[in-house]
């Protein structure tokens, strides 16, 4: 008699449903930088360190590395993927070489002081802008303009002319591709700086990142006017919608007047006592202030922290440092002078004597920047109040620079203001972990919209008396004028490409020096002599 071969037991659902649930669960834990950037980490361990600064937290190393992440994974293992599926030591290695750049661009920004790009440059840079548009501006359809037949963009590409952007503001990739190899140059060591591949791959990453993705955002006036609409919040409604009923009875209007007089008595008794306690917070707040930024060690243009190899001056960079500024005035900054300040104030140049004669005025193009803006010299009241200010800020000139600097560095560079723009970058270049959609741009009847919002936004804003002093009479047409010079993709695509050259001459000098210093194969930079020739080219439109 053969034997019945004994029933086999169904597997339950339950326990194939949870072994999948918990599979699952452990990758979702594994982070996509681990699963990516480094694969042989265990599942419980951390990332390595990225910043060597003791003061960075964590979360911004957490934050950088997944950002890395989700790039490589959008540019490069899209098509790596396609060649091989099973060697995983190709992202890893472009890691490494990215860490040691991000490592190197940390030391260089640690022992640079960027004071002067904030302060001096940048707002030279937005007071030549406005000024060169409105003097384009005021050219169409004369002869200036070839009778009416060239447009706004290619009457301002002329004022301020550059070798990365077209008349119509097309950019040049193949300038951000040189600019970004010689950066990599600069970071990486010889062994890593000689493999083509991996060296391609971050170059193109960082010329995407920037060129297309980057750039055609902040250059688009709608984005910049939804941008500072944002940053500002919505408008206030000051007007009740339903007014206040009267009372019908007279014995109740006759206790309630004697109820409201109380209520107006302890009103005015709670708002002087919070009005002195706003005082005393704020002179306590200003003691406090003033003895951090006195025990501070006064920055200045040149530090001694950082020992770069000798470099020359051009002759018109010591020519600008030599010029004592006026104490009294706000001269106008012209193209020569706002261009040639970004080599006059570039850290680590050969600049110690004249920079103990002349400490750099950090205040002084901030306020040229105002007076540009809001149209200062076409009042008398405005002018007056500019010119007192000035004086001011000229008396107390070594308090001030010290206290911006202080500011810059405690409130907007940062540990939580750095990794706040790190993970509003990521959010906007990778929405949803991949990169985002095409710009839809709105329709014009929109982007008036937001334009017309935006001015009644900052004229709510801004007190009374600075909106009666600053914007006149008429407020909501001088904001208008205000955000004219925004106006004009081409025109914001040449502010933009300025702003990144004063960047990267703060960072790497070397670059907009004539005889560029050479890295340790003894290759001399070749992007140095292009980008001195886009600021002179720039002088001479």
């Amino acid at each position: 008699m053969a034997a019945r071969p004994y029933p086999l037991r169904a597997r339950s659902p339950r326990s194939a449903a949870s072994v999948t649930s918990n599979s699952t669960r452990q990758q979702q834990q594994v982070s996509l930088a681990k699963r990516l950037l480094f694969p042989n980490l265990s599942p419980g361990s951390d990332l390595p360190p990225l910043f060597t600064h003791p003061s960075c937290p964590r979360e911004l190393d957490e934050d950088v590395y997944d950002f890395i992440a989700l790039a490589l994974r959008a540019f490069v293992h899209t098509w790596w993927a396609k060649i091989t599926r099973y060697d995983k030591d190709f992202l890893p290695e472009v890691t490494n070489v990215l860490i040691h750049v991000i490592r190197v661009l940390e030391a260089r920004l640690l022992s640079t002081d960027l004071s002067p790009l904030v302060f001096c440059d940048i707002p030279a840079l937005v007071t030549q802008h406005y000024r060169d548009y409105r003097l384009a501006a005021s050219k169409i359809s004369t002869s200036y303009a070839v009778g009416g037949a060239l447009s706004l963009p290619q009457l301002f590409h002329q004022l301020q002319s550059h070798m990365a952007l077209s008349p119509d503001g097309q950019i040049d990739e193949e300038y951000f591709r040189q600019a970004v190899d010689h950066i990599l140059r600069v970071c990486l060591p010889s062994e890593d700086y000689a493999p083509e591949a991996e060296r391609f791959i971050i170059r193109e990453i960082v010329v995407k990142v920037i060129v297309q993705d980057v750039i055609p955002r902040v250059t688009q006036p709608w984005f910049l006017h939804k941008l500072l609409l944002d940053s500002l919040g919505p408008s206030s409604d000051m007007g009740s919608d339903t007014p206040l009923r009267p009372s019908s009875s007279a014995s109740h209007a006759h206790s309630s007047h004697f109820s409201a007089m109380i209520v107006q008595l302890l009103s005015a008794i709670q708002s002087l006592s919070g009005a002195c306690l706003v005082l005393i917070h704020a002179y306590k707040q200003t003691l406090h202030t003033i003895k951090l930024v006195n025990g501070s060690i006064p920055s200045t243009p040149t530090q001694s922290s950082r020992s770069p190899p000798p470099r020359t001056i051009s002759p018109l960079a010591a020519r600008h440092n030599a010029r004592p500024p006026s104490p009294t005035t706000l001269p106008p900054i012209s193209a020569a002078s706002s261009t040639t300040s970004l080599h006059a104030s570039l850290p680590g140049m050969e600049l110690e004597q004249s920079a103990k004669n002349i400490p750099c005025d950090l205040v002084r193009a901030p306020l040229a920047l105002i007076s540009e803006i809001f149209h200062v010299q076409s009042r008398f009241s405005t002018t007056v109040l500019f010119q007192a200010v000035s004086m001011f800020c000229s008396f107390f000139h070594l308090f001030m620079n010290k206290l911006l600097s202080h500011l810059l560095y405690t409130r907007v560079f940062s540990a939580s203001s750095i990794l706040s723009i790190t993970r509003l970058c990521k959010r906007t270049l990778f929405p949803n972990g991949y990169p985002g959609t095409p710009l839809i741009e709105p329709t014009p009847e929109q982007q008036i919209i937001i334009r017309q919002q935006l001015i009644k936004v900052m004229a709510e804003r801004l007190p009374a008396f600075a909106s009666s002093t600053l914007l006149g009479p008429s407020p909501y047409t001088l904001l208008d004028a205000v955000l004219d010079p925004l106006s004009e993709r081409a025109c914001n695509a040449h502010l933009v490409v300025f702003i990144f050259d004063a960047l990267l001459l703060t960072i790497f000098p070397e670059m907009g020096v004539e005889g560029a210093v050479s890295n340790v194969d003894g290759e001399t930079a070749g992007v140095g002599v292009s980008l001195q020739k886009t600021n002179e080219d720039g002088l001479e439109g």
